[in-house]
């Protein structure tokens, strides 16, 4: 056996989250990753930037046959590097991992199995529907269906199969489930039997159907009813209607664009996902260090002259703070320094570095800022530093020289803005054009004029004129409605969770709204 190890996972049905710790760890540290095209994009996000991804499967944009999967990652084995095979669902149910487990056995190649959530599991549970259950029969039959369409059933004792009380569950297109249904019935399974269609499940696009094995049967006949389903026949179906959780969450199938850098989308994402929603991200700008450090370095050199710090971000916290201990100095410098904070995601990111906040202003624009310090003392020969963004607007520190104080503001970082293009994300332009975007959410106003800026500037107010636009707060509102966009939803607070809690409130006022 070579040194050299194949790790062979599952990722589940759909939902990146359901992806195993174990899972995680490989994914992680691989080198290359050869992964099935149905693979959540987001999984991918996992991977090491320097490892090689390969997409492969019959969806694939290039797709390799078995044989050439196999060969492949024995290839890559054998060049020394850590392999991460990404298979969707379970590695061992009903999908090739059997063959390539016994191809790499066969080539004195050494691997391990990390199993994953079944289709035929995890997509009933999100669905509400329990396989088992103790009165509900004592089997559960998980029948496979043919890759690829197909119009004949699998080659199984249909008669024996429709005979056993219990659940059956299968995965597959239109065609093969009206073959099924049909042969189940055929073969004697009660008509009025109670069956459910799952599609897209365990995503926020998930749509569940339920009627009796013959409306089923009718409906997968249709022409336009060819996508692949988890087709569900049982009387557990019937608990549907009392264990439904995944679709009835507030932002359920909800599609919300998320503007925020990657680095820092990641609390926002996950709070829409856990109320149902279908983040969809489009960084529209990156956070990085300043072209010329200096003037922040010689900030931080004599930062002890100051009597105050004002951070207006979380950024500007993060970038200060880096610089101030990379240098000679450490947080011991801010003895005797006041610390002002401007809003409660800032103030978060200063208390991390176990420092005492002076002060955290009621409002957030500038006007407020300036009333909060001067509630402290004039602020007349005051100094005061102001680290921010290379764009930020210069109204707090002219409000601050014109309250008497001496304001030194530095640049602490840049908010450069992302080619949409060149990242290979989704066609915003034409989800929007195509009316399949509910909101779109800012956090700050680089990230609106960004936005507009690739969408086109003639064609951004118009597009966004068909969704709600969620700002995090009055300054990032401002910038919108300089450019002809209208915020729909702002929070009473300038914070991520609060801004969910108004979308949610939003979508929810809106949906009674048409319920009435």
């Amino acid at each position: 056996m070579t040194e050299a190890r194949i790790y062979l996972i599952g990722a589940g049905p759909g939902d990146p989250s359901l992806l195993t710790l174990k899972g995680h760890r490989y994914l992680t540290t691989a080198d290359v990753v050869v992964y099935d095209h149905l693979v959540h994009r987001r999984m991918l996000s996992l991977v090491r930037p320097d490892a090689e991804q390969i997409d492969v499967g019959p969806a694939a944009p290039r797709p390799l046959d078995q044989e050439a999967i196999c060969l492949l990652l024995a290839e890559k084995a054998r060049e020394g590097k850590t392999v991460a095979r990404l298979k969707w669902g379970d590695p061992f149910v009903f999908d090739s991992g059997g063959k390539e487990a016994l191809f790499l056995h066969e080539q004195g190649l050494s691997f391990e199995v990390v199993p994953g959530i079944p289709a035929t599991i995890g997509i009933p549970s999100y669905a509400g529907i329990p396989v088992t259950y103790p009165e509900a029969g004592d089997t559960l039959t998980l029948v496979r269906g043919h890759e690829g369409e197909s119009s004949v059933p699998p080659k199984v004792d249909w008669s024996g199969l429709a005979r056993v009380k219990g659940t059956i569950v299968t995965y597959a297109d239109g065609p093969q489930l009206a073959a099924m249904a049909k042969a189940l019935r055929r073969h004697g399974r009660p008509a009025h039997e109670p069956a459910a269609l799952i599609y897209r499940g365990t995503l926020p696009s998930q749509r569940t159907i339920r009627g009796t094995l013959e409306e089923i049967e009718q409906l997968v006949s249709r022409a336009d009813r060819r996508e692949t389903a988890v087709l569900v026949v049982g009387r557990v179906v019937a608990l549907r209607d009392h264990l439904r959780w995944y679709d009835t969450r507030p932002l359920f199938g909800r599609r919300i664009v998320v503007t925020r850098p990657r680095a820092q989308a990641a609390e926002l994402v996950t709070r829409l996902e856990q109320l149902g929603a279908d983040p969809i991200e489009v960084p529209t700008i990156q956070v990085v260090a300043p072209e010329d450090p200096t003037p922040l370095a010689r900030a931080c050199a004599q930062i002890g002259e100051f009597d105050w710090v004002v951070f207006t971000s979380a950024n500007a916290v993060s970038h200060l703070m880096r610089r101030l201990l990379a240098g000679p100095g450490d947080v011991r410098d801010l003895k005797g320094v006041r610390l002002c904070a401007v809003g409660p995601a800032t103030a978060e990111a200063l208390s991390q570095y176990s420092i005492r906040i002076d002060l955290v202003p009621k409002e957030y624009r500038a006007e407020g800022v300036v009333r909060a310090l001067r509630q402290n003392r004039d602020l007349t020969g005051t100094r005061i530093l102001l680290p921010r963004a290379d764009l930020a607007q210069d109204l707090l520190p002219t409000e601050l020289r014109q309250a008497g104080a001496d304001v030194t503001a530095v640049t602490a970082y840049r908010t450069t803005p992302v080619d949409l293009e060149a990242t290979g994300g989704p066609d915003i332009y034409g989800l929007l054009l195509e009316r399949q975007i509910d909101i779109v959410t800012f956090t700050s106003g680089s990230s609106v004029t960004n936005f507009v800026r690739a969408l086109g500037t003639d064609q951004a107010a118009d597009l966004l004129k068909r969704v709600d636009v969620a700002c995090i707060g009055p300054v990032t509102a401002d910038v919108a409605t300089q450019l002809d966009i209208s915020t729909t939803i702002m929070p009473s607070d300038y914070t991520v969770p609060a801004m969910v809690r108004a979308i949610v409130d939003h979508v929810t006022a809106r949906k009674r709204h048409e319920e009435h």
